[in-house]
């Protein structure tokens, strides 16, 4: 038993070598909406479907860079749920973008995974069993 409960993911804050290429693929490849908000200036900008999405701030190119395939400590990916029917709609509007993507079958669901403009590995995902007995 909880003392509170969380409803959704809100955000990610991700890094980008730049930020208006980031804010072009989230728009034009995930369809999310940018939210800029004048009390924050500049950055962070966030790209929300309804009420989650990511946060993109600009990267420090003069920090060591990291190690993109280490298993270390570090976001690994973030995903975003769908229905199985947008799950379709999205493969096929990937193609048609030619965004290349790989799909993954976890048994209870389905994933795809795309890589944004600095290496983010974005995940769609889909359940395939009944949530009602998948969520205890």
């Amino acid at each position: 038993m909880s003392a509170f409960n969380i409803n959704f993911l809100d955000h990610v804050a991700i890094r980008a070598k730049n930020m208006n290429i980031s804010i072009e693929w989230y728009t034009k490849v995930m369809g999310l909406k940018k939210y800029q908000l004048e009390k924050w200036g500049e950055f962070p900008v966030f790209m929300l479907s309804g009420k989650t999405g990511v946060a993109i701030f600009p990267a420090n190119l003069n920090d060591e860079k990291v190690n993109l395939l280490s298993k270390n400590v570090k976001i690994d990916h973030f995903a975003f749920n769908i229905s199985n029917s947008d799950f379709k709609k999205a493969q096929e509007y990937f193609n048609s973008i030619n965004e290349p993507f790989q799909f993954q079958d976890h048994y209870y669901f389905h994933s795809i995974y795309l890589k944004d403009p600095d290496n983010h590995t974005v995940e769609l995902t889909t359940i395939l069993v009944d949530e009602s007995s998948f969520y205890i």
